[in-house]
């Protein structure tokens, strides 16, 4: 079974749903938001301007690409997308967060950055919080279906 990288930790690819030459796109362990999934340079680096120019383009143009269907399969009426790049929490890697947004979702809009920053946090990121493989998978294997 292939495994990817994470920052330090490991990634079983039951939980990837499409991979390309340069990035890999993974469910999320603890989603914000139903539909919450992760899209990652397939070469861990620490800083965004670590990633070579093919690495972002890859990086953006998968991240468009999984945001349309994660909209339409979520049936979502928009999307926040943020890259995160922190120093200070668990890991160090250059990730990129997509989530389907819906109306009243949220009692102020932007508070979805604050579950955002919670979801990241080390303290915040124990075994006890997170879906089972077995949910991970079967979510991944759903979407992985849609870009076939």
């Amino acid at each position: 079974m292939a495994t990817f990288r994470f920052g330090q930790h490991i990634v079983k690819s039951s939980a990837v749903f499409l991979k390309t030459e340069l990035s890999f796109a993974l469910v999320n362990r603890k989603p914000v938001v139903p539909g919450h999934v992760l899209v990652c340079p397939l070469r861990v680096v620490e800083r965004f301007r670590d990633l070579r120019p093919d690495e972002v383009a890859d990086l953006f143009m998968t991240t468009q690409r999984i945001a349309d269907v994660i909209e339409k399969h979520f049936q979502a009426s928009s999307l926040t997308i943020a890259i995160q790049v922190y120093k200070f929490i668990a890991y160090t890697h250059v990730h990129v967060h997509v989530l389907p947004r819906k109306a009243g979702d949220f009692d102020k809009n932007d508070s979805i950055y604050d579950e955002l920053q919670k979801h990241d946090r080390e303290n915040e990121d124990v075994p006890s919080k997170w879906r089972s493989e077995e949910e991970m998978a079967k979510e991944a294997t759903e979407l992985h279906s849609l870009f076939n």
